[in-house]
């Protein structure tokens, strides 16, 4: 296998492997590299959880979204989870726990994502960065799950966050 690096942008790599599949037909690729992310549930009480309505371009449209950021190179899960969760909602955690790791596109994308559980909030200013149009809303819990399951919410890692804690937030 080669992988032939085409594109060095600001925070990715786009790849194209060569290979052979396992009747020895050669296979191309295209790989987007990513060096990782942090996403994060924040819990604002047992009934409600923060969301934020963010525009994406890259879609066209304002979305439903848990915050979440690129990691920094060498820097700790735990401490990127704490910065993307103060500057995208402004809230400072009490207590910060790691749910989970997953692949959120692996057909072409490496990234892995590791998800958060952020409780006992401390309200404070939001530090977006530029181009950044974020609004943090506070959400009932019961409403953030309708729509996870109506299909208002639309990006996985926050369906997942959603999904994931509903089932399993009564063992914890």
């Amino acid at each position: 296998m080669t992988r032939t690096i085409v594109h060095v942008g600001r925070k990715i790599r786009v790849a194209i492997e060569e290979t052979t599949d396992s009747a020895g037909r050669p296979v191309r690729r295209d790989i987007v590299m990513h060096p990782g992310a942090v996403a994060i549930l924040p819990l604002i009480d047992a009934n409600h959880v923060c969301l934020l309505r963010n525009y994406r371009s890259t879609v066209g449209d304002t979305i439903w979204e848990i915050p979440a950021g690129t990691l920094e190179p060498g820097e700790p899960l735990d401490e990127a989870a704490l910065r993307e969760l103060a500057e995208e909602t402004g809230y400072r955690a009490g207590k910060l726990g790691k749910l989970l790791s997953f692949y959120p596109s692996p057909g072409v994308l490496d990234e892995v994502t590791h998800l958060f559980l952020a409780e006992e909030l401390t309200p404070g200013e939001q530090d977006l960065e530029p181009g950044e149009e974020i609004v943090a809303e506070k959400v009932g819990w019961d409403q953030a799950l309708q729509w996870a399951l109506d299909g208002t919410i639309r990006d996985a890692k926050t369906l997942v966050a959603i999904l994931f804690w509903n089932q399993t937030r009564s063992t914890r």
